[in-house]
């Protein structure tokens, strides 16, 4: 006779649901876990089980953070299947917030950098708007692009859809653990360990390790000083050139304290090298200041071309989409594979 199912064996699948955030409510008031798709930064398709709990019990925090409350009006533009947007939706609905449709009528608005640079580029113009920019890297000089443009505040936070919040803060360099999480980056790594975190995968169990102490990491490689987290990039992003592995984030961070601007860096097949580093800028001035300042590096990491891209491919969820850019400067260096620059 089989024995009753363990808690953890049940959850809501939301994203089946035909209103998710009404699925996560509903979850809430009965008690029930609820899974949340994720295709992850490596592995396939799964799904993170979590309880309400470990979302519901920081919304008082983030609420406070945002200045966000019933009279709030949030603008969410990003795909609602994002755990990022969701998060954002279900908040908003358990503070009795208004979601909106245009950044004209919000008094807040939730976007991914690469959403954010295309607002600045072409409007709305986010005036008088709190901005929280998250799902990716939030470089300084976007972020003042964004007050420039208007925007009342701009805060950012760094999290993974099986850590919830790890650390807030303006912009990449000023990220401060999150209130009630406990970050150690002894090893290199972002280990986690907090009540906002997840129980188990339902599928793959991708990167993420567990420690005998609680604590967690999904493999994102940073560095905890006086304080101030600073997340270098997962560690499984790597280019072998020549034998030697290169982490394509150590390259992208020395570039961005060298000229201000972070560059993306990728690996294309070579024939002789096996992989070639190369860079990616968004305009041929900037591509220009970040040739100059590569000459410094180890030759090991010193991109060896160089494309210009203005706009970045993105994913569904809205964040850089590194196999669709690397496709795209493979394509347009076609015919010229085995020229590289000199070292």
């Amino acid at each position: 006779m089989p024995g009753r199912p363990r808690l953890s064996d049940r959850f809501v699948d939301v994203a089946a649901a035909p209103d998710a955030v009404a699925a996560v409510l509903d979850a809430h008031d009965r008690g029930d876990l609820i899974g949340l798709r994720t295709s992850g930064t490596s592995g396939g398709p799964r799904s993170v089980v979590r309880t309400t709990a470990s979302w519901f019990d920081s919304f008082d925090t983030v609420s406070g953070l945002l200045g966000l409350d019933a009279s709030s009006r949030v603008w969410v533009p990003g795909p609602p299947a994002s755990t990022m947007n969701l998060f954002t939706a279900v908040h908003a609905a358990a503070m009795g917030a208004r979601l909106v449709r245009s950044a004209a009528d919000a008094s807040h608005a939730v976007l991914t950098p690469a959403a954010l640079g295309r607002v600045l580029a072409q409007g709305p113009r986010p005036a008088g708007v709190h901005l929280l920019v998250a799902g990716d890297r939030l470089d300084r000089a976007l972020r003042d692009r964004a007050l420039a443009a208007g925007a009342a505040r701009v805060s950012h936070y760094y999290g993974a859809a099986e850590l919830s919040f790890v650390a807030w803060g303006t912009h990449a360099d000023d990220l401060v653990p999150f209130p009630g999480v406990e970050v150690d980056t002894a090893d290199g790594q972002v280990w986690v360990r907090s009540p906002f975190t997840f129980l188990r995968y339902d599928g793959p169990d991708g990167s993420l390790v567990r420690r005998a102490d609680g604590f967690m990491t999904v493999g994102d490689r940073g560095l905890l000083t006086d304080g101030r987290l600073r997340v270098l990039g997962r560690g499984s992003d790597a280019v072998v050139s020549a034998g030697t592995t290169v982490l394509v984030a150590d390259v992208e961070t020395a570039l961005e304290e060298a000229t201000g601007t972070r560059p993306v860096v990728v690996g294309l097949p070579h024939p002789d090298l096996g992989q070639v580093l190369c860079g990616v800028a968004p305009t041929a001035e900037i591509r220009d200041s970040l040739k100059r300042a590569a000459r410094d590096l180890e030759p090991a990491q010193r991109p060896r071309r160089w494309f210009v891209v203005e706009d970045l491919p993105v994913t569904d969820a809205g964040k850089l989409d590194r196999a669709a850019l690397t496709d795209r400067v493979r394509e347009a260096g076609e015919g010229d594979r085995r020229t590289v620059d000199a070292p």
